[in-house]
């Protein structure tokens, strides 16, 4: 049987590179679309490989299922790694794209130095626990002002000088090769075939989890 895989993220940009770079493999991936009742992961872990883990493992716990989740972010030398893992909410916890990359040439005016790197951790966990990861980066400098309307979060402002692009002027294809979460689910990609044995090994080494609906609203469990 084909093994499905929850792809644990609300954010349908990231739901559709995953499921571009996964196109063709022998895994069914379902995402948080699916089951639209799961409430959020709480993510405050210290590294990308903990937020990574947390809510890959908030997810299998909950359905069931094993799920796969990525954190990742902009991570630039001259602000000491920030905004690290608090990207997706560098100018506030409701900040859109925009409010975060206002912040950040706020933050860069003066600054000479504009190295930085997109960072990936992806984790894959299954219900009792157990987890693999791939975590992979992409170097390259922020510029002075948006170039490019693809992408999302930091693209527009993320130079890759390889391509002599920003990322928000890439093509999905390009982007997929050369991109911190492209080239994480590469390594996944490569090892596919171990990776599907070792799900089909710890689930059927153990009974399968029940699901942990107490997180669940009274009234959506109750209609399940």
């Amino acid at each position: 049987m084909i093994p499905m895989i929850v792809l644990a993220t609300g954010n349908q940009n990231k739901v559709r590179e995953f499921q571009e770079i996964l196109a063709g493999f022998p895994v069914r991936i379902a995402s948080l679309k699916d089951f639209p009742k799961i409430p959020e992961a709480i993510e405050d872990g210290k590294t990308f490989e903990e937020n990574a883990y947390k809510k890959a493992l908030h997810t299998a716990k909950i359905l069931g299922l094993p799920a796969i989740a990525d954190d990742s972010g902009l991570c630039v030398d001259a602000l000491d790694g920030e905004p690290g893992v608090y990207s997706a909410r560098y100018a506030g916890e409701k900040a859109s794209d925009d409010d975060n990359s206002r912040k950040l040439l706020a933050k860069m005016a003066n600054v000479t130095d504009r190295k930085a790197r997109f960072a990936c951790v992806i984790s894959i966990a299954v219900p009792s626990g157990p987890a693999l990861t791939y975590e992979d980066f992409c170097e390259g400098e922020i510029l002075r002002e948006k170039r490019g309307t693809s992408g999302f979060g930091y693209d527009p402002l993320f130079w890759f000088p390889p391509l002599d692009k920003s990322f928000a002027e890439l093509s999905s294809t390009e982007k997929n090769q050369v991109s911190h979460r492209g080239k994480a689910l590469a390594q996944l990609k490569d090892e596919i075939g171990k990776v599907i044995k070792w799900l089909e090994q710890r689930l059927a080494e153990e009974k399968p989890a029940k699901p942990d609906h107490s997180q669940f609203t009274d009234d959506w469990a109750g209609n399940r």
